[in-house]
């Protein structure tokens, strides 16, 4: 069976849907023949210029970050009640 070659746009479409329109990745293979895991994959891999893993890691920077902050308040706020 040859492989079918899908074009940059049409990714870009079918990702586009499945973020904003909230469509399922099952529903937008079956709408385009196209097998599930080759969607996950387009979304696994760069999409607007930024890795899913970039986006995991910069969340889970951010949450250390939040936490980091709140521990500083409830230090700074403790001091204050103190005076």
């Amino acid at each position: 069976m040859k492989k079918q070659r899908i074009a940059p746009d049409m990714k870009e479409q079918i990702i586009n849907r499945i973020k904003n329109d909230g469509i399922s990745v099952v529903q937008a293979a079956k709408d385009h023949g196209i097998a599930e895991n080759t969607i996950y994959g387009w979304i696994a891999k760069k999409v607007d210029g930024v890795s899913q893993s970039d986006i995991i890691k910069l969340k889970r920077e951010n949450d250390q970050l939040k936490m980091l902050l709140g521990e500083i308040t409830l230090k700074l706020s403790e001091t204050q009640k103190k005076k």
